[in-house]
């Protein structure tokens, strides 16, 4: 049987909707959730990602605010302008779009940012308290790979996990939300021996490697739940005929565009594993939506209220 595909943005909306409730709850109490977005110079993709994380905060009734400064804005500068929202009280999350331009220190940026205002929950404290199981802000994608473990009532207890890639961004933290859980995780990478036989050991298997189509079914373990992260941009014809070959819509499109999206995952994979996230469809629109919920956390935080931990539960 073909896999279950596990939809993604329909599980986003759920979450959104449940944000935005809570969002008109504390604004009829005289508070609403505010989000800083630092977008530096003229990057068409980073663009494009800030215009959705507003929009997104426009639907649930989250104030945005989105800073522009010039590409040749200095690390001193970057420095200041972080500092300054640090000490907004109206404001509650601080997102410093990434890449910054290359003479920026952007780790020394990142650092900047007010552990409780940081929403992408990168900065060390945050990940100190993921760690350690204590109350914190969590990475948008892989809390979001968690809301559709949860919310498919896929069990994770007990479960092996395989996690392919081990970026700060995705793979640690992902793998570290997979062990609070209560599964036994392994984290592979690029010197992983026998990397398709470990993968196979995987009742959950988790592809953030940022390599289209490196998955492929010997890789996977019939059943398995495969959640597929990547998010790459495929042009050329022969790569494309490779992966979509007499998939008529999938062409039709590729015809009209001269690109594709697909994941790390080979749509090969869909004969043999048990569920698997689309791509486009599946964990990116969470990530989103991990953002607001983010955000809202670190307003309640921030003044002692009381929070929901979806992704921990």
């Amino acid at each position: 049987m073909p896999a279950i595909i596990l939809d993604g943005s329909r599980i986003a909306q759920d979450i959104r909707c449940e944000v935005a409730a809570e969002v008109e709850t504390m604004a009829a109490a005289g508070l609403r959730p505010g989000l800083a977005v630092v977008l530096v110079g003229h990057n068409p993709a980073s663009e494009i990602y800030v215009r959705g994380k507003v929009k997104a905060c426009e639907g649930i009734g989250v104030y945005s605010e989105k800073l522009t400064p010039p590409e040749s804005a200095s690390t001193g500068e970057l420095l200041a302008l972080v500092e300054g929202l640090n000490h907004r009280d109206d404001v509650d999350g601080i997102l410093v779009q990434l890449p910054l331009p290359d003479h920026v220190d952007a780790k020394k940026v990142l650092m900047a940012v007010d552990p409780t205002k940081d929403v992408d929950g990168f900065h060390p404290v945050n990940v100190g308290f993921l760690s350690t199981q204590r109350p914190g802000l969590v990475p948008c994608t892989p809390a979001g790979v968690m809301e559709i473990l949860r919310r498919s009532n896929i069990a994770v207890a007990g479960r092996e996990a395989v996690v392919v890639g081990r970026s700060d961004i995705v793979g640690k933290p992902a793998a570290m939300l997979l062990l609070n859980a209560n599964a036994t995780v392994t984290v592979c990478h690029s010197k992983t021996h026998d990397l398709p036989g470990v993968c196979r050991r995987a009742d959950i298997l988790v592809a953030a490697i940022g390599h289209a189509g490196m998955i492929t079914r010997d890789f996977v373990k019939p059943g398995a739940t495969v959640i597929d992260v990547g998010m790459n941009t495929v042009t050329d014809t022969a790569e494309f005929q490779r992966f979509f070959a007499g998939n008529a819509k999938r062409e039709e499109s590729f015809r009209k565009k001269g690109s594709t999206l697909m994941g790390d995952v080979h749509p090969e994979v869909a004969e043999i594993a048990g569920a698997l996230t689309p791509v486009p469809g599946g964990v990116g629109p969470l990530t989103i939506a991990m953002l607001m919920f983010n955000t809202v956390k670190a307003a309640k935080m921030r003044r002692g209220s009381p929070v929901r931990e979806f992704s921990r539960a």
